[in-house]
């Protein structure tokens, strides 16, 4: 053991922690640190191997490896993301077997810098103080974390699940219909795919809660994080509760922090992800359509433009993969016919209140808010028509099924 490196490293942190608010940021405690630290070589495995125990306690509040990420990228820069990432692969790489969905997390997160780096230029060798600083100030947003409400086991806890085979076959398809859909510039095509694409998210929710009844496998409803990054957060955490209160799951949105947890059965929290990015993806296409067309009439592009529009993208939205999943429902029973169709209701019925009561054990002072503050009719106006175009099978009315979160345009 370096007892000097060590020594340096306690000091470091000490003042780090000390200074708190002294400076306009809290920064005299930083520069004081990064001071000790650039002028001791001896401190550097030490630094680091406590910046791995800090990411480790994130672990145990709560955190998982993209929530880390995406709160350094939004607070701090691109140098502290660089080693924010580093630390959580070293740190991961001790455990023999990581819960479901961090392997497909860590390899995202290694895939973007990996990539950035093999294109990028070299770049200049960053002075020791400067290196120091970045990491003091990553250390002091993950110690300020607090913990958050666990979302599944954190790496090294006991895993009672069976190894993982692949994703199922139902999924790879709802995957390549989204691709699609995203890729095509021909909008109708686009309405075709997404429409079909949840059609399929539909039955394969359906099918999969009355295997696990036949089977009496003992589901219990898990949850996901969903990042919901500026700008617009509010219109996008209102598309991904829409999503997810149609594909039969609750979102939580924590403003404070960047992100929605989604909560519901396995089935239904994949699909969920995967229809909420893509339809982000052709939501931005539709706005930015709906822009070239307003720029053409003489009109500025504006900020309560895109955000009316977003608004009312997610609300109707809403509303509409709601009434196609009361649709394929309702087909389902009437194809099962007799005891199977009896059966079928009771069967979701009982997910339905099993997810909504690890929402309310997860979130019990979670509170409805109405949002406020659409107040440009041209942007709803557009919204709503481009909602619309994304044809959904059904159609039995549209319901009100999400009813928690009630934008509409504030008219004078």
């Amino acid at each position: 053991m370096n007892e000097a490196g060590t020594r340096t490293v306690e000091l470091a942190l000490a003042a780090l922690l000390a200074a708190g608010g002294r400076g306009s940021d809290g920064s005299e405690g930083v520069d004081t640190g990064a001071s000790l630290l650039a002028a001791d070589p001896s401190a550097d495995a030490e630094l680091r191997g406590r910046g791995e125990g800090f990411v480790r306690l994130a672990w145990e509040r709560g955190w998982q490896p993209a929530d880390v990420v995406r709160l350094v990228r939004r607070d701090l820069d691109e140098p502290h993301v660089r080693l924010v990432t580093e630390l959580i692969a070293a740190e991961t790489r001790r455990y023999e077997r990581l819960p479901p969905r961090w392997s497909d997390q860590l390899a995202d997160l290694t895939a973007g810098p990996a990539k950035a780096q093999a294109q990028a230029p070299a770049a200049p060798r960053t002075d020791r103080f400067s290196h120091a600083t970045a990491v003091l100030e990553l250390y002091r947003l993950l110690i300020r974390l607090p913990a958050v409400e666990p979302v599944g086991p954190v790496p090294g806890a006991p895993l009672h699940l069976p190894p993982a085979e692949g994703e199922p076959r139902m999924l790879t398809r709802i995957r390549a219909l989204l691709a699609k859909a995203e890729a095509t510039g021909y909008p109708p095509e686009a309405e075709a795919l997404t429409a079909k694409a949840q059609e399929l998210m539909a039955r394969h929710s359906i099918d999969d809660a009355l295997l696990a009844d036949r089977t009496m496998r003992g589901d219990v409803p898990g949850a996901c994080r969903i990042g919901v990054d500026a700008p617009y957060e509010t219109a996008k955490a209102i598309l991904l509760d829409a999503v997810a209160t149609a594909n039969r799951c609750r979102a939580v949105w924590n403003s404070a922090y960047g992100f929605s947890t989604v909560v519901g059965f396995e089935a239904d929290l994949a699909v969920v992800e995967l229809l909420h990015t893509s339809l982000l993806v052709q939501g931005t296409a539709a706005m930015t359509r709906a822009e070239a067309e307003q720029r053409a009439a003489g009109r500025k592009r504006t900020k309560a433009f895109r955000q009316s529009f977003l608004m009312a993208y997610a609300y109707r939205l809403g509303e509409r993969l709601a009434a196609a999943t009361d649709q394929v429902t309702a087909d389902a029973r009437d194809e099962s016919g007799g005891t199977g169709g009896s059966a079928l209701l009771p069967v979701l019925a009982a997910r339905d209140v099993a997810v909504e009561d690890r929402t309310e054990r997860m979130f019990p002072e979670t509170v409805a808010t109405r949002v406020r503050g659409v107040t440009d009719e041209a942007g709803w106006t557009h919204g709503t028509s481009a909602a619309d175009a994304a044809r959904v099978p059904g159609g039995r009315g549209t319901g009100d099924g999400r009813g928690r979160i009630r934008p509409g345009p504030d008219r004078p």
